[in-house]
Protein backbone atom coordinates (compact mmCIF):
# COMPACT_ATOMS: atom_id res chain seq x y z
CA UNK A 1 0.00 0.00 0.00
CA UNK A 2 1.39 3.38 -0.94
CA UNK A 3 1.68 6.33 1.42
CA UNK A 4 -1.43 8.59 1.19
CA UNK A 5 0.83 11.67 0.90
CA UNK A 6 2.55 10.08 -2.09
CA UNK A 7 -0.79 9.23 -3.67
CA UNK A 8 -2.05 12.79 -3.16
CA UNK A 9 1.14 14.37 -4.55
CA UNK A 10 1.14 12.01 -7.54
CA UNK A 11 -2.49 12.88 -8.33
CA UNK A 12 -1.68 16.59 -8.10
CA UNK A 13 1.29 16.10 -10.42
CA UNK A 14 -0.83 14.19 -12.93
CA UNK A 15 -3.49 16.93 -12.80
CA UNK A 16 -0.87 19.63 -13.41
CA UNK A 17 0.52 17.75 -16.41
CA UNK A 18 -2.96 17.29 -17.87
CA UNK A 19 -3.75 20.99 -17.49
CA UNK A 20 -0.43 22.03 -19.03
CA UNK A 21 -0.83 19.62 -21.94
CA UNK A 22 -4.30 20.98 -22.69
CA UNK A 23 -2.77 24.24 -23.91
CA UNK A 24 -5.79 26.16 -22.63
CA UNK A 25 -4.08 28.02 -19.79
CA UNK A 26 -2.78 31.55 -19.95
CA UNK A 27 0.94 32.08 -19.53
CA UNK A 28 0.49 33.12 -15.88
CA UNK A 29 -1.80 30.14 -15.16
CA UNK A 30 0.68 27.83 -16.87
CA UNK A 31 3.50 29.13 -14.70
CA UNK A 32 1.46 28.63 -11.50
CA UNK A 33 0.47 25.15 -12.65
CA UNK A 34 4.10 24.32 -13.47
CA UNK A 35 5.18 25.52 -10.02
CA UNK A 36 2.51 23.31 -8.42
CA UNK A 37 3.73 20.38 -10.52
CA UNK A 38 7.34 20.89 -9.45
CA UNK A 39 6.26 21.05 -5.82
CA UNK A 40 4.24 17.83 -6.21
CA UNK A 41 7.14 16.10 -7.98
CA UNK A 42 9.43 17.01 -5.08
CA UNK A 43 6.92 15.61 -2.60
CA UNK A 44 6.80 12.38 -4.61
CA UNK A 45 10.59 12.18 -4.67
CA UNK A 46 10.79 12.73 -0.91
CA UNK A 47 8.17 10.04 -0.28
CA UNK A 48 9.95 7.59 -2.61
CA UNK A 49 13.31 8.27 -0.94
CA UNK A 50 11.72 7.58 2.43
CA UNK A 51 10.20 4.34 1.16
CA UNK A 52 13.55 3.27 -0.30
CA UNK A 53 15.20 3.82 3.08
CA UNK A 54 12.54 1.72 4.78
CA UNK A 55 13.00 -1.10 2.25
CA UNK A 56 16.78 -1.01 2.70
CA UNK A 57 16.33 -1.25 6.46
CA UNK A 58 14.09 -4.28 6.00
CA UNK A 59 16.63 -5.94 3.71
CA UNK A 60 19.65 -5.21 5.91
CA UNK A 61 21.36 -8.41 6.96
CA UNK A 62 22.53 -9.10 10.48
CA UNK A 63 26.12 -8.37 9.42
CA UNK A 64 25.10 -4.83 8.43
CA UNK A 65 25.29 -5.40 4.68
CA UNK A 66 22.30 -4.58 2.58
CA UNK A 67 21.00 -7.35 0.38
CA UNK A 68 19.77 -5.78 -2.83
CA UNK A 69 17.45 -7.10 -5.47
CA UNK A 70 16.28 -5.46 -8.66
CA UNK A 71 12.68 -4.33 -8.73
CA UNK A 72 10.93 -4.38 -12.08
CA UNK A 73 7.88 -2.32 -12.78
CA UNK A 74 5.93 -2.72 -16.00
CA UNK A 75 4.66 0.43 -17.65
CA UNK A 76 1.31 0.62 -19.41
CA UNK A 77 2.80 -0.96 -22.53
CA UNK A 78 4.05 -3.99 -20.65
CA UNK A 79 7.70 -2.94 -20.97
CA UNK A 80 10.26 -2.63 -18.15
Amino acid sequence: MQDPDFEKALKQLEDAVTKLESGELSLEESLRCFEDGVRSARQCRTALDSMQTRVEQLLKKSDGKIETAALHFDDENGQD
